[in-house]
């Protein structure tokens, strides 16, 4: 148990922090879709809503999202879907306050894998949403 005389003490941590760049990306790993939909399911408003704070205190953050899929079902569909995933990020982002002219979306399909597509944990790594810092605003 804590002495209550020391509880209430602030505690000094230090976190390096890494300054934002050009080019920077960033996967947003909690962004939850249905199988083979591109609705936001609710937990994704969590992670959401914190992109959302970042961009806020960072204006002059230019992003673009991108939408990634694994390599089951055809080409032109996985590219499909990867674009209405990424365009309901940019949305909600919209939505929730941030200037479409700082972002763009594109989905790019099974095009860019991060794993290997054979197996449930690598196609898994490869269906993502991601961040990417397109230029920093002076």
């Amino acid at each position: 148990m804590k002495d209550p005389a020391t509880a209430s003490k602030p505690v000094k941590k230090d976190i390096p922090l890494k300054p934002i760049k050009a080019g920077q990306t960033i996967v947003l790993n909690n962004i939850f879709y249905e199988t083979d939909k591109f609705d936001l399911k609710p937990e994704s408003k969590i992670e959401l809503d914190r992109l959302v704070s970042f961009l806020n205190n960072n204006p002059k953050v230019h992003f673009e999202i991108s939408g990634h899929t694994d390599n089951v079902g055809g080409k032109e569909y996985n590219k499909t879907l990867s674009e209405k995933r990424a365009k309901t990020v940019y949305d909600y982002l919209v939505t929730a306050g941030i200037p479409a002219t700082r972002m763009s979306s594109k989905g790019f399909g099974d095009t860019v894998p991060v794993a290997e597509n054979t197996s449930d944990a690598g196609r898994a790594k490869n269906r993502r949403t991601e961040f990417k810092v397109t230029s920093l605003d002076n």
